[in-house]
């Protein structure tokens, strides 16, 4: 069960892997489909953020901790030479997906029971801080420049979120997207070099590309059983105009723009 991946910049594509009969891990993958683990033993492993020698990673993103309110969950941080993991902020419920902004600081996001933003700051990750509660069930998120962008999950209707970095419990930007919302289940995202906004559904299994300035969208691909995260390739090996796309099918597919 994949539930979201980035690329370390030096080959390889990290991999959460949320298996349903083994503990969790971070499983790496390269261009010529060699796969291997960068840590396991992760119990619900989330978002995916990769800062130069490290990767950091939730963990406890799982239904269960969500639905009854078990603080089990983390933000661990794996130096991506030696493997050693350690944990910089805990106390956390089931925080799903992760972006960093441009101060170090770090956000995660909780879809059930109760939804939510949570910062943890660069300078003192052991003390998290609720940033808000009102987004609505809240579940990929990624930054770009000064803005920062949310999917929200099992709302009514599927909505694109945008806050300004500078100013998180500021004014929000709400642009809504097409179908229902529980039958799309919107899940992670990402910032394309175009500046425009790419997001799985997860449920409906399409890819969707959003132009943040106008609100416009568009479906870029269909039929990915159960897509959890999408990202551009990065590093040796990864074609950089193709979105790669996971699967709690435990699937990863490229999605290659057409020609002209």
């Amino acid at each position: 069960m994949l539930e979201n991946l980035a690329f370390d910049g030096r080959g390889a594509m990290l991999l959460s892997d949320s298996s349903f009969v083994t503990p969790g891990a971070v499983r790496t993958l390269d261009a010529a489909g060699g796969r291997g683990t960068l840590v396991d033993g992760v119990n619900g492993p989330g978002g995916l953020v990769v800062d130069g020698d490290n990767v950091y990673v939730t963990t406890g993103n799982t239904a269960v901790s969500g639905l009854f309110g078990i603080a089990d969950g983390t933000v661990d941080v794996v130096d991506l030479q030696t493997r050693q993991r350690r944990t910089i902020s805990g106390g956390l419920v089931m925080p799903n997906g992760l972006a960093r902004l441009g101060n170090g600081d770090l956000l995660t996001t909780r879809n059930l029971g109760a939804p939510g933003l949570t910062r943890i700051p660069a300078d003192r990750p052991g003390q998290p801080e609720t940033v808000r509660t009102d987004l609505g069930t809240v579940d990929g998120v990624a930054v770009a420049g000064d803005r920062v962008y949310l999917t929200t999950s099992f709302d009514p209707v599927s909505e694109l979120k945008v806050l300004d970095a500078r100013d998180l419990r500021g004014p929000v930007r709400t642009i809504s997207l097409p179908g229902v919302g529980p039958l799309n289940v919107a899940d992670d995202l990402t910032v394309g070099p175009d500046g425009a906004v790419y997001l799985a559904y997860n449920v409906a299994g399409r890819v969707l590309r959003v132009n943040p300035e106008s609100g416009e969208s568009c479906e870029v691909a269909s039929g990915l059983a159960l897509a959890s995260a999408v990202k551009f390739g990065a590093g040796p090996g990864w074609d950089p105009r193709a979105l790669y796309a996971t699967g709690f099918d435990g699937t990863v597919r490229r999605l290659t723009p057409p020609v002209g």
